[in-house]
């Protein structure tokens, strides 16, 4: 999963993902919650994840 590049999201990116991370691994899944501040990043890295996931499953 690839976090977005450039602008001002970089900061929110950078303390979003490691959280984002945790989540995902602890769920199994892209079923996780939205980091607070970091809505763009959350709903991007979410998608990014289900389709990573589909893709690995078949």
């Amino acid at each position: 999963v690839q976090a977005p590049k450039g602008g001002q999201s970089d900061q929110v990116t950078a303390d979003a993902v490691p959280k984002l991370n945790e989540a995902a691994v602890t769920a199994g899944n892209a079923d996780i919650d939205t980091v607070s501040g970091a809505t763009y990043t959350s709903a991007g890295y979410k998608q990014s994840l289900q389709s990573a996931l589909d893709k690995a499953g078949g």
